[in-house]
């Protein structure tokens, strides 16, 4: 059987965790960010975990998770 590559487009979006959740980066950040408070701005740097929802499906794009 041919092995399931990689999908390097999610590769690089998520990073799984040491209980093998998904960390993913927080949108709205790259743009247009002179109406956004500091504190706005400052909760956008941390990262977030992916939702139930939609780990299952990301998942099935990262072999390694």
């Amino acid at each position: 059987m041919p092995k399931m590559k990689t999908h390097r487009g999610a590769a690089k979006r998520f990073k799984a965790t040491g209980k093998g959740k998904l960390k993913r980066a927080k949108a709205y950040k790259s743009h247009i960010l002179t109406k956004k408070s500091a504190k706005t701005k400052m909760n956008l740097r941390k990262s977030a975990l992916v939702s139930a929802g939609d780990q299952k499906r990301i998942a099935r794009l990262l072999p390694y998770v």
